[in-house]
């Protein structure tokens, strides 16, 4: 008798500041319905929440770890830097978690992108390179916080060239689930009367277009609308937990057209 060939799930994780809490609380519906992904793609935002998954972290833990985290202290700022905030802050939260280990000694396997602003190139870390070092670099957003250098290279945010890396993973996997947390907000006219709004917008739609075309690698998609109402760095612990729950709610709710493929 033949074994019956073990499916391989994949799970990708988009950036998105702090709105990519929602992914913690994604994670929180796979857990209940014991859905385990075990390759992860995860760009920015995606690749704090993937590596804290990766490592053992529950739902709930990675929710009290956004809320740990503040990155505008003015302890913090960058002078005469290419960025408002130094990248290196982030070791600062990171280091106790993850210590020295690598992408290989985690338990799934674990993909994260960055930018490497010097070639233009698009980096997908190895499993010798330290995770602090790649979620950093994954997560450095520019004009925020600065380019983070390792040896000769200077890594900018992932979701510059890739904010939805699915194509990464798409031919490792016999399903994938994919969770986006940056779709554009619904505008009027009167909503794009200033440089700010019009400017924001025109980047949220190219970064959309982007990536749209990959959305159909996934078996199971999962995104919110209202995302949109919340920004990059929020702060507020009832905003972050609404976040979360809003990841929660939009897999449950998108969960039973999937049901037979899981």
């Amino acid at each position: 008798m033949l074994d019956k060939k073990v499916e391989k799930l994949g799970l990708v994780l988009s950036g998105g500041g702090t709105k990519g809490l929602a992914h913690a609380g994604v994670l929180k519906f796979l857990q209940e319905k014991n859905i385990k992904p075990e390759i992860l793609a995860c760009c920015s935002a995606g690749a704090i929440v993937g590596s804290l998954y990766a490592t053992g972290k529950s739902a709930e833990e990675i929710l009290d770890f956004f809320k740990s985290v503040y990155f505008f202290n003015w302890r913090h700022f960058a002078i005469n830097k290419p960025g408002l905030v130094s990248s290196e802050i982030f070791r600062h939260y990171l280091e106790p978690v993850f210590k020295d280990k690598t992408l290989g000694d985690l338990d799934k396997d674990l993909r994260i992108v960055a930018t490497e602003l010097i070639s233009g190139d698009q980096k997908i870390f190895n499993k010798d390179f330290k995770i602090v070092d790649a979620v950093i670099a994954s997560c450095s957003i520019p004009g925020i916080t600065t380019p983070y250098i390792v040896g000769n290279e200077m890594f900018s945010d992932g979701g510059v060239l890739n904010n939805f890396p699915a194509d990464i993973i798409k031919n490792e996997c016999d399903k994938m689930i994919g969770v986006y947390v940056s779709m554009p907000e619904d505008v009027t006219m009167a909503n794009l009367s200033t440089i700010k709004s019009v400017t924001t917008r025109a980047y949220e739609l190219l970064s959309h277009r982007t990536e749209i075309h990959k959305f159909a690698y996934c078996d199971w998609f999962i995104s919110s609308k209202k995302l949109a109402a919340y920004g990059t760095f929020e702060r507020k612990a009832h905003r972050l937990e609404e976040i979360f729950d809003i990841g929660y709610q939009a897999a449950k709710d998108s969960f039973e057209s999937v049901e037979d493929l899981f």
